[in-house]
């Protein structure tokens, strides 16, 4: 996808193979191959997990596989506000990407494991950013998350001119109101402590009743059900809320 601009001995490349939603079935040809193939293996996880990457690839990894866990130095304990959140995670991707740019001097080929699409929402875009221009990447795209959940749903998502927005609980209430409302077809993402805004958002747009919670899309434990259904119910990380659009078809 990029070209290096380093001159000297081959580099390897490094790869951002999107895996998709979490069921490996749903992995692509090129993705399955690189990852079944890959020596250098590199995933993010949270301190103490073996990090949800890596369990979609259980199994696949050749033998002698050397592995590279990139454990996230902060999560929710500092605020996304906050100027030091983004400091620690500055320096914590800088040293990541530093790690893969080594491999790469080497000429060995790097795998980095992405959950969903590498483009969409992920932690590999901060590597990319950081290493696009400097050394060989390339990026295997993937099904994200949220066509899974909608998938699940059994319904189509968006008819004829409706518009889709895809929110972040995480905006204030009144912001999220107000694309709530803007939009014929929603999908509301990283969910977890967040589902009382979302909810009261939700209700704010008009669009409560027709809302679907969807938990841990195409993986083990997958739920769908009518958010209104589940009043007071905790709400994985890993959940999706999507209303479908109703517009124009034949």
């Amino acid at each position: 996808m990029t070209e290096t601009a380093k001159q000297g001995p081959k580099q390897g490349t490094i790869h951002g193979v999107g895996l998709g939603p979490g069921d490996p079935d749903l992995m692509s040809v090129r993705a399955d191959r690189l990852v079944r193939n890959a020596r250098h293996v590199a995933y993010f996880r949270k301190a103490g997990r073996s990090g949800r990457a890596r369990g979609i690839v259980e199994g696949m990894l050749a033998p002698g596989a050397v592995e590279f866990p990139m454990e996230y130095p902060v999560t929710t304990e500092i605020h996304f506000s906050d100027p030091r959140y983004n400091e620690i995670l500055s320096e914590f991707y800088a040293a990541a990407a530093a790690h893969l740019a080594a491999l790469s001097d080497a000429g060995e080929d790097v795998v980095v494991l992405c959950e969903g699409d590498p483009f969409f929402y992920g932690s590999f875009m901060h590597l990319y950013e950081r290493l696009k221009d400097i050394r060989p990447v390339q990026v295997v795209p993937a099904i994200t998350g949220m066509s899974a959940a909608w998938t699940a749903t059994g319904a189509p998502v968006t008819w004829g001119d409706d518009m889709l927005s895809v929110c972040m609980a995480t905006l204030p209430e009144d912001e999220l109101a107000e694309r709530l409302g803007a939009a014929e077809a929603v999908v509301v993402m990283k969910i977890g402590r967040n589902i009382d805004r979302v909810r009261n958002a939700l209700k704010r747009a008009g669009k409560y009743e027709r809302a679907w919670l969807v938990e841990y899309a195409s993986m083990e434990g997958q739920t769908v059900q009518r958010l209104s259904e589940v009043e007071g119910k905790p709400t994985p990380y890993f959940s999706i809320i999507v209303v479908h659009g109703e517009g124009r078809r034949p």
